[in-house]
């Protein structure tokens, strides 16, 4: 990815810690237009960002009609507005899904002719932006970091199976990200566990990616040190103020190096499981780790191992360590009661094997792949998928 050079690229201002949403309060704008979803309202979040915004002479406008993987569909009502409403200030405030749903529709704003075959194109699609507005991102899960990334995910149901598309863009990499655990203390257990599998995965990839760099590794391994102590108590208790800070902090810096390394495998076939079968981000992510790793292994062995001692399981060779590291994320998805595999997460059988080719090719032109430590074919791929459906070892 990086070619000549290597850099590092977050946004100019991250803002982090209980309370830090009012930082709204001290943002330059006339008007903004919040991106969120129902749930945000319910809990009364939006309302909060409202008067936080007005506090600072800002008006603002809603679009709440973001659905899980948001659709192109969704992406170009909610342009449609901005376009009426004309603001300088754009607010991303919920999940990945509203996030990236404002970066799309952000893109569209400023260039309303630019096509989306154009704004995949990775690193080069994306037009310059900050013409007409800044992007302000709020998260309230602790996983997706979208909130510093250059990504925006969003699904294509115009095709079968159903596709994620992604754009690579540091011009979607927002300009002020407010990460306030507040939010994300609202979410139940299930959210909490697939959210923060997503954060493990991330530090994981970023780590193993062939474009990880001296000051990326040491801020993956951290990241995923923290999200597999912290992750448990927040499952248990979402109350746990500790807990939840911890595991914002912890997708926070996992963000900061997948944004700069990629990701691999993992989010390749994740993309697709989640795109055909509604199974969400992390979960389909943490179902299909212990696979990748496995595939991995004879590239990355050491680096798992890496990983499994910063955990607390030592070992004599790299791939003792790698086993060690699989056994400690199947072990945890048994305690957060994440499925071990695909079957046993409700996928039809008859139904997946009819896709699994389609799957296996949409994975390997998957933005994901390029940067993953081995090299796959379409049917090595494959394999990862049947051995991720049934359970069974890809090695």
């Amino acid at each position: 990815m990086s070619g000549y050079s290597k850099w590092f690229r977050i946004p100019r201002d991250i803002v982090f810690g209980w309370g830090c949403l009012e930082y709204l309060k001290q943002l330059d704008g006339k008007k903004a237009v919040i991106v969120t979803d129902k749930v945000m309202q319910q809990l009364g979040f939006v309302e909060k960002v409202k008067s936080y915004l007005a506090e600072a002479g800002i008006k603002s406008t809603v679009f709440d009609e973001v659905e899980p993987d948001p659709s192109r569909q969704t992406v170009k009502k909610g342009a449609k507005l901005m376009l009426e409403y004309q603001p300088d200030l754009i607010v991303g405030l919920g999940g990945g899904s509203a996030i990236d749903a404002g970066k799309a529709m952000w893109i569209f704003y400023e260039h309303p002719d630019v096509t989306w075959e154009q704004i995949f194109v990775p690193f080069t699609g994306v037009p310059k932006l900050r013409n007409k507005a800044r992007y302000v991102a709020i998260p309230s899960t602790s996983g997706t970091a979208t909130e510093v990334t250059l990504a925006a995910v969003i699904t294509n149901r115009d095709v079968q199976p159903n596709v994620k598309d992604f754009t690579l863009s540091y011009e979607v990499t927002p300009d002020i990200a407010i990460c306030d655990p507040e939010l994300p203390s609202t979410m139940p257990p299930v959210v909490t566990a697939n959210t923060g599998f997503d954060v493990i995965v991330h530090a994981v990839e970023a780590y193993v990616s062939v474009n990880a760099t001296d000051v990326t590794d040491p801020i993956a391994v951290s990241a995923a040190t923290m999200a597999y102590k912290w992750l448990p108590l927040a499952f248990a208790n979402g109350s746990n103020k500790e807990a939840r800070e911890k595991m914002h902090t912890a997708s926070l810096m996992a963000g900061f190096t997948f944004t700069n390394t990629a990701l691999g495998l993992v989010h390749s076939t994740a993309h697709q499981i989640g795109a055909e079968y509604r199974i969400p981000h992390g979960r389909a992510n943490a179902l299909m780790l212990p696979y990748v790793v496995q595939y991995n292994t004879p590239a990355a062995a050491a680096r798992y191992a890496n990983i499994a001692r910063a955990f607390g399981y030592d070992s004599t060779d790299p791939y003792e360590g790698t086993a060690k590291f699989i056994k400690a994320i199947r072990d945890l998805q048994k305690l957060l009661g994440i499925p071990a595999c695909l079957k046993d997460a409700g996928i039809d059988e008859q139904d997946f094997l009819n896709k699994v080719d389609m799957l296996a090719q949409n994975a390997m032109k998957d933005g994901s792949t390029p940067a993953n430590p081995r090299v796959p074919t379409v049917e090595e791929i494959k394999k990862i998928f049947l051995c991720a459906y049934y359970g069974n070892d890809v090695l």
